[in-house]
């Protein structure tokens, strides 16, 4: 494995501390995308539990969602489960939320405490990958191992 970044670090030590051995795994080409994640690992986009930061307009706080790399969420019903209106979040605002760079973004180990909905058709799978804190960095999970590492609701995002 290539030498791991300090985000990329901070995850698997999180993933070790919620007890979990999953191993982040460092690929040579990027995966920003969930397609380019996809072609990389050899698996379906549909495995690919991408993860998107919006800003809660009532608090300003971040809301993350975890979705499958193939749906497209539907910020009206999210906004609709949350009674709140989700603002777009700029590059800024996710780094500083999160401590983490867009395309890179994880679904744990963020420098605060973000409320996170999944998308239950994440639960279609065996095994999901997820970003581990650098474009180019993935750790394999369940989609019920995510439920627990997050304390994420799990919704239906599109």
């Amino acid at each position: 494995m290539q030498k791991l970044t300090t985000s990329v670090k901070q995850v698997q030590e999180k993933l070790l501390e919620l007890g979990h051995p999953n191993e982040v795994v460092k690929l040579t080409d990027s995966a920003r995308t969930a397609q380019e994640a996809a072609d990389a690992l050899g698996c379906e986009v549909a495995q690919i539990a991408k993860s998107i930061i919006f800003k809660l307009k009532s608090t300003n706080e971040p809301l993350l969602v975890v979705a499958s790399g193939i749906n497209r969420i539907d910020e009206k019903l999210v906004a609709q489960t949350l009674n709140d209106k989700l603002c777009k979040a700029d590059a800024d605002f996710v780094r500083e939320s999160t401590g983490f760079v867009i395309g890179g973004v994880p679904p744990l180990g963020h420098k605060n405490s973000v409320l996170t909905l999944i998308d239950e058709d994440l639960f279609k799978y065996e095994t999901i990958w997820a970003a581990a804190g650098h474009p180019k960095a993935v750790f394999q999970l369940t989609p019920d191992e995510l439920e627990k590492m997050t304390n994420g609701q799990v919704i239906s995002v599109k």
